[in-house]
C-alpha cells in the first residue's frame, strides 16, 4: 500500500511522526512524505520514506492565494502519485490535504488535529477573523476524511459543536507518544534545576515562567531555570528584548534551539510548561515524563490528559505565576515529594503514552 504523509514541518516529520512512519514501513508499506522545503530532508530520508515532495506552506499565511496553490499542488502530487491513504495532521495540511485527497480520488483520507492551535487561544480581530475562516474549512475538509483523529477531547467537542464534524468519524490517540528507548529515565540530580521545552511565544506561558522563575529565586538563589527553545517571528512570538530583564540578570538561562534535548531533560528535576496556547498533547511533557521527571502544567486543553495533580505534579490555573511559583516551591522544600512525583510520571508515561502504545492505536484507526 503507498501511503502519503502530509506535513507542515520537516523537522515534524522525523520528530513527532518517525516511529509512526517507521512502523507503517516495517508493516510492508510504501511511505512517501509532503513537506515546505527541504530543510531535515536528510532525516527525512532516512526513516525508509520512498521519496520526498516538496510542496511549499506559508504556516501562518492569511492571504487565500497562498493557500489555493497549495491545494493545487497537493492534488497535482495526489493525482500523480495515487496513494492508497493520505494521512495528514496540523491545520492546513488537514484542511488542504483532506480536499486534495478527495479531488484526486484517494478512497483513505485521514486527518489528525495535533491542537487548535493560537487562533482558538489567542483574542483580537485577526485570531477572530482565522477562526471564522478556519471553520468554513474545516467542514468541507473533515467531511472528506474517513476518520479524524484527536488528542484530547476539547478539541474534538469543540469541532462537533461548532458543525464541523460529526461524532462517528472521531477517534482519540494518546499524542503522538514518546520513545522511551531514547528518552530514557534517568537519576534526579542534586541541584535544582527547572526546565522549559518551547517556542518562545506567548502563549506557552513563556513570561509567566519567566515571572515565576523570579520569584522563587529571590528566596532561593542557587535554583536554575531553564528555557530551551527558539524565537519565534510567528504571530505572539517573543523577541529576546521582551524577556531581556530575566536573561541580562541571570534569573533564567536561554541556550537556544536544541536537536536532541535528551541531556536537558537529564540535567533538570522538574519541567514546567504554564501554556495557554492550544495544545494537542505536548510532546515536551511526555518526553520529561520519560525521564522521570515531575511536571508543572496548566489546567488547559491537552496538558491536563498529562497530569494527575498532586501525583506526577501539579495543575495550575493559566496565567498565574504566582501559583507557578507556589509549586515550584514546593518541589524545591520537599525532595521525597520530588522523587516521588518522578517516579510516578515515569509510571505513567509507560502505561498510556509510549510510542509503542499509541502506534498500536494509530494502526487500529488507520487500517494499515
Amino acid at each position: 500500500m503507498k501511503i502519503l504523509v502530509v506535513s507542515p514541518k520537516n523537522k515534524t516529520v522525523y520528530n513527532f511522526r518517525g516511529d509512526l512512519i517507521k512502523d507503517m514501513i516495517a508493516a510492508g508499506h510504501e511511505v512517501y512524505v509532503t513537506g515546505p522545503n527541504r530543510d531535515f530532508y536528510d532525516e527525512v530520508m532516512a526513516l525508509g520514506v520512498k521519496e520526498f515532495f516538496e510542496i511549499s506552506l506559508v504556516k501562518d499565511n492569511t492571504n487565500p492565494f497562498g493557500d489555493v496553490q497549495y491545494l493545487k499542488r497537493l492534488t497535482a502530487c495526489m493525482k500523480a502519485l495515487s496513494p492508497d491513504l493520505v494521512f495528514s495532521y496540523t491545520v492546513k495540511p488537514v484542511i488542504y490535504g483532506s480536499l486534495a485527497a478527495s479531488k484526486a480520488g484517494v478512497g483513505r483520507i485521514y486527518g489528525m488535529i495535533t491542537g487548535l492551535g493560537r487562533a482558538y487561544s489567542a483574542a483580537g480581530k485577526k485570531a477572530m477573523l482565522v477562526r471564522a475562516v478556519t471553520k468554513r474549512l474545516y467542514k468541507p475538509a473533515l467531511k472528506k476524511c474517513s476518520k479524524v483523529i484527536f488528542q484530547n477531547p476539547d478539541d474534538a467537542r469543540q469541532l462537533v459543536k461548532m458543525g464541523c464534524l460529526c461524532e462517528k468519524k472521531i477517534e482519540r490517540v494518546n499524542g503522538s507518544g514518546v520513545n522511551m528507548e531514547r528518552f530514557k529515565r534517568t537519576p534526579l540530580p542534586a541541584e535544582t534545576v527547572f526546565l522549559m521545552v518551547s517556542r518562545i511565544i506567548r502563549e506557552k506561558g513563556v513570561i509567566e515562567y519567566c515571572e515565576a522563575a523570579k520569584e522563587v529565586k529571590a528566596s532561593y538563589p542557587s535554583a536554575r531555570f531553564v528555557l530551551l527553545g527558539a524565537f519565534d517571528s510567528a504571530i505572539g512570538g517573543l523577541s529576546p528584548e521582551d524577556i531581556r530583564e530575566y536573561t541580562d540578570s541571570g534569573i533564567v538561562e536561554i541556550p537556544g534551539e536544541e536537536k536532541d534535548p535528551v541531556r536537558f531533560y537529564g540535567d533538570s528535576t522538574v519541567f514546567v510548561l504554564p501554556s495557554y496556547y492550544r495544545e494537542g498533547l505536548p510532546r515536551t511533557i511526555l518526553e520529561a515524563m520519560s525521564c522521570g521527571r515531575p511536571v508543572i502544567t496548566t489546567d488547559w486543553t491537552g496538558c491536563r490528559e498529562t497530569v494527575e495533580d498532586g501525583v506526577n505534579g501539579y495543575l495550575i490555573p493559566v496565567k498565574d505565576p504566582g501559583a507557578l511559583a507556589d509549586r515550584m516551591t514546593r518541589l524545591i522544600e520537599d525532595r521525597a515529594l520530588l522523587e516521588k512525583m518522578g517516579d510516578a510520571s515515569y509510571r505513567i508515561c509507560k502505561e498510556r503514552f509510549d510510542v509503542d502504545i499509541v502506534n498500536r492505536r494509530m494502526r487500529e484507526i488507520l487500517g494499515y
